[in-house]
């Protein structure tokens, strides 16, 4: 960095190269032929070397020129491209962590009609069921469903969610009473309780000791849709399934469960980006 040339005669240097003449390298950069000149001259003297042969109404690079060309270029290459990027318009990044269900029947298409009216706003979105992204600093925000504490975070309510069972048409075309479950596979979920929805339906069952357990909602909604069995499903979930006709509502008995909430570190709070969303996201669901 001791040596350096003056930087002004380099767009001197690599436009005369490029054009050919000093007198179309002072037309691109709004200069006179003779100040043209004058800065190759002076960059000559500081590299010790001719870079141009001077030739009658013509100009032509030296063999030194021609290696110095390349590297001239691409410095000022380089300098153009980072003072784009510092020029254009700074957008904030949002780090989305999704239950996966949630994530594409709920979060998707919000998230499209927030970044229509926010077009300075990216998001990068992630599916996750454990807290991980969150606590690791992988995701500023998380849509999970749960309880009201959520130990070492933040968290704003949703919307609490009403469960109930569904199944393909084909099984539910067997089931008159919530007493049919009994013959039945039930799919189950570690966060939904089918004992607290048979004591809504007027039954007294524990909660079911088999049957194909599934960490992911998506996951149990499309083992309904195939047919293996009947799954208690949250409503906000399950409604894109029933909207087309792939899931049925065999009984109308449902009950209340836990809630979808937004957690996030406490750092959020110094991110004004990030609170208005999780405030619009709050509004979106009333």
């Amino acid at each position: 960095m001791h040596d350096l040339p003056p930087l002004h005669t380099l767009p001197a240097f690599e436009a005369a190269a490029r054009l050919g003449s000093f007198q179309a390298a002072a037309e691109a950069l709004h200069l006179t032929p003779s100040a043209i000149s004058h800065r190759i001259r002076q960059l000559e003297e500081h590299v010790g070397q001719d870079l141009f042969e001077r030739r009658h109404r013509a100009i032509a690079l030296t063999a030194a020129g021609r290696r110095y060309l390349t590297v001239v270029r691409d410095a000022l290459l380089r300098l153009d491209e980072a003072s784009a990027v510092l020029r254009a318009p700074q957008r904030e990044r949002l780090r989305i962590s999704a239950a996966p269900a949630l994530g594409s029947k709920w979060l998707v298409s919000r998230v499209a009609e927030y970044q229509a009216a926010h077009p300075d706003v990216e998001f990068s979105l992630a599916t996750a069921t454990g807290l991980g992204p969150l606590l690791n600093g992988e995701a500023d925000i998380g849509l999970r469903y749960g309880e009201e504490e959520w130990p070492g975070l933040l968290a704003w309510k949703l919307f609490q969610e009403r469960v109930f069972p569904v199944c393909s048409p084909t099984l539910a075309a067997s089931l008159k009473t919530p007493a049919d479950l009994d013959a039945v596979r039930l799919l189950r979920h570690p966060l939904l309780s089918w004992q607290r929805w048979f004591a809504a339906a007027g039954i007294r069952h524990a909660e079911p000791a088999a049957g194909p357990v599934y960490e992911d909602a998506l996951l149990m909604l499309e083992g309904a849709v195939a047919g293996h069995g009947v799954a208690l499903m949250a409503a906000t979930l399950a409604q894109p399934y029933l909207d087309a006709g792939q899931l049925v509502r065999p009984f109308v008995e449902d009950c209340a469960d836990r809630s979808f909430y937004v957690v996030a570190p406490p750092a959020v709070q110094d991110k004004p980006a990030l609170v208005g969303f999780i405030r619009w996201l709050q509004r979106s669901t009333r």
